[in-house]
């Protein structure tokens, strides 16, 4: 199947009965391929490695005696599986564990990481954290761009507002203005997004009209941080180059891509939107 024909048979955007018990088979994968196939790109041969930072805040279970534990979560799924897993089918698979009973934690960060790593196609790491010890709220570093006195006409992708300037340069930038919808149903996905580089000064005006160019643009999250990091590799030619979007959670989830050329092991912050 195309990317539309998958996107009309995944959950999104059609009326879905809410389960409460265990069942992994509600999970809907999506190829991460085909976002490119269609550019007639082979996305093993891009230039970045990374993973996909999912932090749940609703999840539950019952203990054999059928008392509630509440925890949040941590999903990393390295951006190398074969497979995103649709966001509103994940919601789902949280949601049935909310009336199933489990021995432990280790139970249910074992059945979590067999069913979310089986349909990525890729090893997904699970960590559960009591409410009370999660990570607080932080800041990406940099300098921000969204003060920069702008004129924007473009609200769709082009990289053509893209450009290098003079003289070589380590910088780290970042904005809160990033915007996508989903590509379903067109509700608005909220973002802050940092970009770090090395190599020829990349003009901020323009990356700042860039970024703001996804404001109507439909696609997945990780769809987004792979397109903005391709634009800018190839328009700007860095030697080094790493994007980091942090996105406002969706019915209990954010999801938080970082696609690098280096072999970092990003941090999952959290910013104070999220």
């Amino acid at each position: 199947m195309n990317e539309e024909q998958v996107l009309e048979a995944s959950p999104l955007g059609s009326e879905t009965a809410y389960i409460n018990q265990y069942d992994p088979s509600v999970l809907f994968p999506i190829e991460r391929d085909l976002n490119w196939q269609k550019r007639g790109i082979d996305r093993q041969e891009l230039p970045f490695q990374g993973v996909d930072f999912w932090n749940g805040y609703e999840i539950s279970w019952l203990n054999l005696k059928g008392k509630p534990i509440a925890r949040i979560a941590v999903f990393t799924i390295p951006a190398k599986s074969s497979h995103i897993i649709e966001s509103k089918s994940f919601k789902l698979y949280l949601n049935s564990f909310n009336l199933s009973r489990f021995k432990d934690e280790k139970a249910v960060i074992d059945a979590m990481e067999l069913d979310l790593s089986s349909a990525a196609g890729g090893a997904v790491n699970v960590e559960l954290f009591h409410p009370d010890t999660f990570v607080q709220p932080t800041a990406f570093t940099g300098e921000c761009l969204d003060d920069l006195d702008i004129s924007v006409e473009h609200y769709e992708p082009n990289a053509e507002l893209l450009s290098k300037g003079t003289g070589q340069v380590s910088e780290t930038l970042y904005s809160h203005l990033l915007k996508s919808n989903c590509p379903v149903t067109g509700q608005p996905d909220w973002a802050s997004i940092q970009i770090a580089y090395t190599g020829t000064k990349i003009e901020h005006e323009g990356l700042l009209k860039y970024l703001i160019s996804y404001r109507e643009h439909g696609d997945f999250h990780e769809q987004c941080v792979e397109n903005i990091f391709m634009d800018i590799w190839e328009q700007c030619q860095p030697s080094a180059l790493t994007v980091y979007a942090r996105y406002v959670r969706r019915g209990g989830l954010d999801i938080n891509p970082y696609r690098s050329s280096e072999a970092d092991v990003p941090s999952n912050i959290r910013l104070n939107r999220q």
